[in-house]
């Protein structure tokens, strides 16, 4: 139960350790992998000055503009201006200046919907480009392109609508532009006369032409798409409410940025203008229209005057009459004036509108004081009455009259004289250094994303890998280490150049790998086999015999190196070794020893072979190995056999300390058939490769098959900054140098 209990125990902290973060490590991976942030951030570097060097740059030009009050009222009745009086709406001059109706028009003042450009690749061709024209060489803003070598200036391009959008190519053939769609020649024609297809669809002027070896494509864009790449590089916003427009737009050519920008602002204001001059076109027009009916009244009323008087031989009126007339007169021309107003107002707003109704309840009002004037003048005499009203009607037409002739006159006055109610302020200015790519900015801006992306992985990659970094990791569980062995770098450059030259032998099993305890005994790995020499000499001094089981949980942990110079070192110090290789799948022991071991362990188990023909002399007196023999098909089978029980007990009487080499035992069971005939065992787990878990794993496979290990051992330990024992290790070999 006490044994269940530590599992238990040992699992949970294994589980706890895997999901624990230790900030601190994490700093000391950031340590380790300073070289590799540091290129990455050099490399990015690199890349945003070679970006910076070829990229496009980016201008940005603006131009301000003031919208103004607006009168909204009747052009010439100053009497309702002051009720149609209102604020310019900013928003919607905003968007007018966005408008379809204003950028159509700077599209075709400008002709921005012809796109001509050298026929090359969009990368590549930045490399093989010939240097552009200077800068005081004048060259067309749009429909054109000019370099050093090329010059094209386009007049005019007309084609029908469904060819918008194609790509035309323009080349040279003898001395003369020639024009091309899909490989087709659509026309030639010299340079002052138009290029035309033999159905006269497409007609192509070309005002300047030379050409640089290289074809023009050149492309007619849609109207749609001209106008929404126009209304992409332009801004408008407000600023505050101030009523000032600040107008934008980006753009790689200086010269057009300025060009469009001025050409919005005089198309804007010559569009508000004619706006605004239209009220008045159609007062005026309104007012022709009575005129001449109003002179036709005048006309009769002065005729039946004069002939009323003729009949009646002239009638003088009284003081009390003519000022009756008077008073007639001014109520029937405010009335008229009013009608007239009636007309105008109606055709711009409803009868509902407040000031229709304003101007009806004028009206009424005076039509009402009219009625009362009327009763008087029906107590006067008859031929007073009559001679009253001929007067009346006489004059009240000729005050309408004279006064539509004079606003007339003003409308026309101030239509000749209409200002607008937008005005520039700033003109078009382009700013002289590009906006874009900002090349400082850029090149710090990549070279800080680029060491900060390369630490992130290098976190991320701390953080999903779970391996073993420290004994500290080991000794948490509950596992003791007993050697803590660095990683040797000599070690390192023998496997590699023995596994270089694998490919080239028909039998890779007979290359020998160096034994470093015998090629390099100062080496930090071997003092800390040394080490682990001393401790095992303690640890197994209440074993039941002298085996010694290395094992692993995995492959490539390194067990064969440590097996094969601890018992080395175990030989050097005075003890007579035996160096078992019971891996007989794919144990490599042999190769740490030079000499013929065609005949090992599989063979004396399968009883093909004796146990002195097994055993090798190595180059130490004090060094036997008994390599794995032949691979047998059975290895499992062949251990659980009274041969090997009974071989082991034989050998363990003549040698002072028996090793054992096993397979990693949580691939196979080899391991723990062998460890129920171990006195000791030791678990060899290599740094960085495995985990926690699986080390919990290979102890609880061990755990169930009652093989007890005494504890661990973590194999090629590295110098990092988030390992101190590792730090330090090498820091004490490196002062010993």
């Amino acid at each position: 139960m006490a044994e269940n209990s530590n599992l238990v125990q040992r699992q949970q902290m294994a589980r706890d350790a895997e999901d624990d973060i230790d900030f601190a490590n994490l700093f000391g991976v950031l340590r380790d992998h300073w070289l590799l942030i540091a290129l990455t951030a050099f490399f990015a570097m690199l890349l945003a000055m070679v970006y910076s060097h070829f990229a496009t740059p980016i201008y940005k030009g603006d131009a301000l503009l003031q919208v103004e009050q607006k009168s909204g009222g009747v052009p010439g009745f100053s009497e309702l201006n002051q009720m149609f009086r209102q604020e310019a709406s900013t928003a919607a001059e905003i968007e007018i200046l966005r408008s379809r109706m204003i950028l159509k028009e700077v599209i075709s003042r400008l002709k921005m919907d012809i796109v001509a450009r050298p026929d090359r690749h969009p990368i590549l061709g930045k490399f093989t480009a010939p240097p552009p024209a200077p800068s005081f060489v004048p060259h067309p803003v749009f429909s054109g392109y000019r370099d050093s070598e090329t010059l094209i200036n386009i007049g005019a391009f007309t084609l029908p609508e469904r060819l918008r959008g194609h790509a035309f190519k323009l080349k040279e053939e003898e001395g003369l532009p020639a024009l091309y769609l899909g490989g087709k020649l659509v026309g030639k024609a010299p340079l002052g006369e138009p290029i035309v297809s033999d159905d006269g669809t497409i007609r192509l002027s070309i005002t300047e032409w030379k050409f640089g070896n290289e074809p023009i494509t050149l492309i007619k864009l849609p109207e749609v798409a001209a106008i929404n790449r126009l209304r992409g590089s332009l801004s408008v916003r407000e600023i505050g409410k101030t009523g000032m427009l600040a107008m934008t737009m980006t753009g790689p050519d200086k010269q057009q940025i300025k060009a469009v920008l001025d050409t919005v602002s005089r198309v804007y204001i010559l569009q508000n203008i004619e706006r605004r001059s239209a009220e008045a076109e159609n007062s005026l027009d309104f007012l022709s229209q009575q005129l001449p009916e109003i002179k036709g009244k005048l006309t009769s009323a002065e005729e039946k005057l004069n002939a009323y008087r003729l009949e009646s031989e002239s009638v003088d009126l009284t003081m009390e009459t003519q000022s009756v007339l008077q008073r007639s007169v001014e109520l029937e021309a405010k009335i008229n004036e009013l009608k007239i107003q009636e007309g105008e107002i109606a055709s711009r707003f409803t009868r509902e509108h407040p000031a229709y109704q304003t101007l009806l309840r004028q009206r009424n009002s005076l039509v009402e004081e009219k009625s009362e004037l009327d009763q008087q003048i029906k107590e006067l005499p008859k031929t007073q009455q009559e001679i009253l009203r001929l007067m009346r009607d006489v004059e009240v037409t000729q005050q309408i009259y004279v006064g539509l002739l004079n606003k007339a006159q003003e409308l026309r006055i101030l239509k000749a004289g209409t200002v607008g109610s937008v005005r520039i302020i700033d003109e078009a200015l382009v700013q002289p250094s590009p906006i874009k790519p900002k090349k400082a900015g850029l090149i710090l801006m990549a070279t800080l994303m680029g060491g900060l992306a390369a630490a992130g992985i290098v976190l991320l990659r701390a953080l999903l890998n779970k391996g073993i970094e420290s004994p500290d990791k080991l000794e948490e569980q509950g596992v003791s280490v007993y050697a803590a062995i660095p990683l040797s770098e000599q070690q390192q450059k023998a496997e590699r150049l023995t596994s270089r030259f694998k490919h080239r032998k028909k039998n890779p099993e007979q290359e020998v790998i160096p034994l470093l305890a015998s090629s390099d005994p100062n080496d930090l790995a071997i003092e800390a086999l040394r080490s682990l020499r001393t401790s095992l000499h303690f640890a197994m001094m209440d074993a039941n015999n002298n085996v010694l089981m290395v094992a692993g949980p995995s492959p490539s942990v390194g067990k064969s190196f440590v097996s094969a110079n601890l018992a080395a070192v175990l030989a050097k110090a005075g003890q007579k070794v035996l160096l078992i290789d019971a891996d007989m799948r794919k144990g490599h022991l042999h190769r740490f020893f030079k000499g013929p071991h065609d005949i090992g362990l599989s063979d004396f188990l399968s009883g093909q072979s004796v146990k002195k023909d097994i055993i090798y002399q190595t180059d130490d007196q004090k060094l036997h190995l008994i390599p794995r023999g032949k691979a047998p098909p059975n290895p499992s089978e062949l251990l659980m056999h009274e041969r090997f029980s009974t071989l082991m007990a034989e050998l363990s009487s003549e040698y002072d300390l028996i090793l054992v080499d096993t397979p990693p035992i949580l691939a196979v069971t080899d391991a723990a058939i062998i460890g129920q005939l171990a006195g000791s065992s030791l678990l060899v787990a290599r740094y960085g490769l495995n985990s926690v878990k699986e080390v919990d794993a290979a102890l609880t496979r061990f755990a169930q098959n009652n093989v007890e290990i005494k504890g661990a051992i973590l194999n090629c330990m590295e110098r990092r900054a988030s390992n101190e024992y590792g730090y330090y290790a090498y820091e004490y070999g490196s002062s010993n140098d």
